[in-house]
């Protein structure tokens, strides 16, 4: 990450909010809390990864911004509670959630997908994006402000074939996100969720590898193939998803809830059937 020229180099100010960022010891989530502390927050990232986690924290410290880390396993719904209570007790407040622990599931057939990779896509990236709902919201509640962003997918909006328990985990975090919207708005919360088309993150770089071998065809072409879809002729740069978050989390977005924003490239999803096996 490069030193910024003052914690404050972003459009939107975020100046003295408290923001947790998820999932977020590497890739599209650190790029996130990156950003929102370039904004001027105070950033937790939430992470499994507990070394990697502080080690992105240092980073930005070392920056100039502010940033901590903790360990949070997002499956682990009472740990998720005393996560978010310690957040509260050691600053008082929480004005920011971002949602971006997720993972990526194995490619395969539908027919041939197993109950424990269903589960373990379903437990991470849905019921885990639930449980930071749940007790972020009840803060937010009391506190009668704040703004959640979930990361979506443009996979929950157009399924893509051989990832049918990622597909579903994503329409769920979209239909989470417009309901949670709709029952925090008295309160003040604004709940919205953004939806990335391809980034070029390792969690990407995974996947491919996996696309590649069930078509019979080199990396490179994979990724030529997918640019050439994109209509703005590029993949996205972690940043691109980070700065759609940050617009979401600043007062530029207060009259925006319940919305699901795509950040793609203007690509909408990828519908290609497989061939028979």
């Amino acid at each position: 990450m490069n030193a910024p020229d003052s914690p404050m180099a972003g459009p939107y100010d975020l100046t003295g909010q408290v923001a947790v960022v998820t999932g977020a010891a590497q890739g599209l989530g650190l790029a996130i809390a990156e950003k929102l502390a370039r904004c001027g927050a105070s950033v937790v990232i939430g992470d499994v990864q507990q070394q990697k986690g502080q080690a992105a924290a240092d980073s930005l410290r070392q920056a100039g911004l502010a940033a901590d880390a903790a360990r949070l396993d997002v499956t682990d719904s009472a740990g998720v509670d005393q996560f978010f209570d310690g957040i509260k007790s050691r600053t008082g407040r929480l004005d920011i959630l971002v949602n971006s622990a997720g993972i990526g599931q194995t490619v395969a057939p539908m027919t041939q997908l197993t109950d424990a990779e269903w589960q373990r896509v379903i437990d991470i990236t849905l019921t885990g994006t639930f449980c930071c709902c749940r007790a972020a919201g009840r803060i937010m509640e009391q506190m009668e402000s704040g703004s959640i962003v979930n990361l979506a997918s443009i996979n929950g909006q157009n399924p893509a074939a051989l990832v049918a328990a990622y597909n579903v985990a994503k329409a769920g975090v979209i239909s989470l996100t417009r309901s949670l919207a709709l029952e925090l708005a008295a309160y003040g919360v604004r709940v919205n969720a953004v939806s990335p088309g391809p980034v070029y993150t390792e969690f990407n770089r995974n996947l491919m590898a996996q696309r590649c071998k069930s078509l019979n065809i080199t990396e490179d072409e994979m990724i030529e193939k997918i640019r050439v879809a994109v209509p703005l002729g590029r993949w996205g740069e972690p940043t691109d998803i980070a700065s759609a978050v940050a617009f979401l989390c600043s007062n530029e977005a207060s009259w925006m809830t319940g919305e699901i924003l795509r950040v793609s490239g203007g690509l909408e999803g990828v519908s290609a059937a497989p061939p028979k096996r």
